[in-house]
């Protein structure tokens, strides 16, 4: 197999097929043999042009992982020796890219990539005929044409640009300087001779109009121009003008194609053959399970249609979704539904140094801000809830005197609380003014019958965040045991500016300072809301739950925002799991840490630490799953967050050696 290197022109391919006296005899026989493309899944996985976040870039050589009986297993980066097949430690790894599967296709925010081979047999080509490909996709009910790809004979371009070249030349016959049908060499003449006075106007310099030179002499300027104009010549150049679409259609038959053209990897194999790599990337829909893919053409000779190709089978390719991890609770049940609800979300605001004024074009603010502002305008447009409180609380890094972070914590608390009531305020004006019309963030406008009242904010303040930063310590894997002992020791100083000023002197503190500290400078939001209609705090009901059951359907469906919008208040694995699939991964993760280890929570987990690049972490939640339900061994190659450390760590090894599972029945 061998590939080509092909000439773009005017956005068609064309290739150089070898020129055929039996043109028409090979047309016969391939309508007697009805003869046609295939379709075909490729032999090789398809890696689009899409490289992994950059917290997803990996930078440790090797991660360490435990079993369940306290086996260690030390798991080292590999690649393949391209000579001798063997896998070897790497030292340097380029950013991994994510890949989509073929028959199996995993779809991540909304999107899912289709690629297949267009394979057309050698005996379909010829110099003489263009080739024309329209591949045809079926979702749900829809049917959807995709970009042609169309194959051009030489023969075929070059007859082609001849219509071209003769349209051109016909168009450089019309004449657009209309002074070139005057005899001006004559006029003059007959002026000097017969009217001198008009002649003595080519050299005065003087403006005369041309109504005085025609009172004067009695003969305008444009009679006389008129009078040597060729008149046969100018009408044949306007019959020129009126010609110009009829000779456009006689010259150029099949015009040049210049837009819609698709333009992927192109292959030729030995025996002649030629494989078009096609990838199409689709939005998906609520519903949409697996997409079709048909192929049909025509062949042309100049605009002559000589043969329809006919249609091939059908490829299938099955969209798997992170809604199979929906749980159904679709039953009766007694339970208690509480009036009020509760949510939160944290994020990281930068601030200047030793200031509280919130700056959205500092650091990453703006994606924060947006992030923030979006999380309200949901919990505003809430069916089912209203949004009574925002509790705001700020976090400060032990650096500096407790008094001073404690006034810096408030302030700022104080200051990020004043802008989003200032936003929220806005917003409920726009809806009560306009009569229930809500603006959104991306400027939609729905028509919705609502009217918000007053949220109250409360603003609290950690004046040091030495909870997380214990927790980040003891989850470190730089550091060693001794060097968390000291930490631990030190905890038992209860002056916090004592502390901190201790610790300072540890040769790890400008390590955990660097890494740590910007990130326990933090701004939690925690929403209360009550159920839209219902007084009491608590009622008690056999009904089935139809918010969440409706929650779970939306999830199903793949309708994630949807979904989020009925199962924010409940907290639980489904609300995750939407989370999860609208990449708000702080979310999904502060739902499932405290959850009961089940094989599903360890696979979401390492999905979601696979997104912020904790190798460590992601394999030991990835093989646990595994050990729990080995469906998750295949699960995890049609994922690629999973896929990637599968393949970047050898893990279908450690897993044989682990379980002693045989998974190669799987593939």
């Amino acid at each position: 197999m061998k590939k080509l290197v092909f000439g773009l022109l005017s956005g068609a391919l064309l290739l150089a097929f070898a020129v055929s006296c039996g043109s028409g005899a090979k047309m016969a026989q391939i309508k007697k043999d009805e003869a046609g493309a295939s379709l075909e899944l490729s032999n090789e996985t398809y890696v689009p042009d899409v490289t992994i976040p950059e917290a997803m870039i990996r930078k440790a050589d090797t991660i360490t992982v435990t079993d369940d009986e306290g086996r260690k297993f030390i798991l080292m980066k590999t690649f393949k020796d391209k000579e001798t097949g063997e896998e070897t430690a790497s030292e340097v790894l380029d950013a991994a890219v994510v890949t989509a599967r073929f028959r199996n296709l995993a779809e991540r925010q909304g999107k899912v990539d289709i690629a297949f081979q267009i394979v057309v047999p050698e005996r379909m080509q010829d110099s003489k005929w263009q080739l024309r490909f329209y591949p045809d996709m079926f979702v749900l009910e829809d049917s959807i044409r995709l970009d042609p790809v169309i194959i051009t004979g030489k023969d075929y371009r070059k007859a082609q640009l001849r219509g071209y070249q003769q349209y051109n030349k016909f168009l450089d016959s019309i004449i657009s300087d209309t002074t070139r049908f005057v005899d001006l060499r004559s006029l003059e003449i007959f002026l000097q001779r017969n009217i001198p006075q008009i002649f003595a106007f080519k050299s005065d310099t003087s403006y005369v109009s041309d109504e005085e030179f025609m009172s004067f002499y009695g003969v305008s300027e444009r009679d006389a121009i008129d009078h040597y104009t060729n008149k046969y010549a100018k009408a044949m150049n306007e019959r020129r003008k009126g010609k110009i679409d009829q000779m456009r259609e006689k010259y150029i038959k099949v015009p040049i194609v210049t837009e819609g053209i698709r333009l992927d990897t192109v292959i030729m194999m030995s025996n002649g053959d030629f494989i078009y790599n096609y990838v199409q990337t689709i939005n998906t829909r609520p519903k949409m399970k697996k997409v079709d893919v048909v192929l049909s053409g025509e062949i042309f000779e100049k605009e002559q249609k000589l043969y329809d190709i006919p249609k091939c089978p059908p490829l299938t390719f099955y969209i798997s979704t992170l809604s199979a991890f929906a749980i159904d609770f679709d039953r009766y049940m007694t339970k208690v539904i509480q009036r009020r609800a509760y949510t939160n979300t944290a994020s990281h605001i930068d601030f200047e140094l030793g200031r509280s004024e919130v700056i959205p074009s500092l650091g990453k603010n703006e994606e924060e801000i947006e992030a923030i502002r979006e999380n309200i305008t949901m919990l505003l447009d809430n069916n089912i809830f209203d949004l009574d409180s925002i509790i705001v609380s700020a976090t400060a890094s032990p650096e500096g005197s407790v008094s001073t972070n404690r006034a810096l914590a408030q302030s700022r608390s104080v200051s990020v609380s004043n802008f989003f009531n200032k936003y929220i305020k806005h917003y409920t004006d726009s809806l009560n003014r306009y009569g229930g019309f809500s603006i959104s963030l991306s400027s939609d406008v729905k028509a919705e019958d609502k009217h918000l009242g007053r949220v109250d904010f409360t603003p609290r303040c950690i004046p040091e965040n030495w909870e997380d930063l214990s927790r980040y310590i003891a989850e470190d894997d730089t550091l060693t045991t001794a060097d968390k002992d000291r930490y631990v020791e030190l905890q038992n100083i209860d002056d916090l500016d004592a502390r901190e000023r201790t610790m300072q002197a540890e040769p790890w503190y400008k390590y955990v300072k660097d890494k740590y500290y910007p990130s326990l400078r933090t701004v939690k939001f925690d929403f209360y809301l009550h159920r839209k209609g219902m007084v009491k705090d608590t009622v008690n009901t056999t009904e089935l739950d139809s918010n969440y059951i409706k929650g779970v359907l939306c999830l199903k469906d793949m309708d994630y925002a949807e979904a989020l919008e009925y199962l924010r208040p409940y907290n639980d694995f489904n609300t995750a799991v939407a989370y999860t699939a609208l990449n708000r991964n702080t979310s999904a993760m502060m739902i499932l840490s405290p959850m009961d280890r089940t094989a599903e929570v360890n696979y979401l987990l390492a999905i979601l630490y696979s997104r912020l690049g904790e190798d460590q972490k992601a394999v030991e939640c990835y093989l646990k799953a595994c050990k729990q339900k080995d469906i998750y061994v295949h699960r995890g190659n049609l994922d690629p967050e999973i896929s990637h450390l599968i393949k970047l760590y050898n893990l279908n090894k450690v897993i044989d050696e682990m379980f002693s599972f045989d998974y190669s029945d799987l593939y």
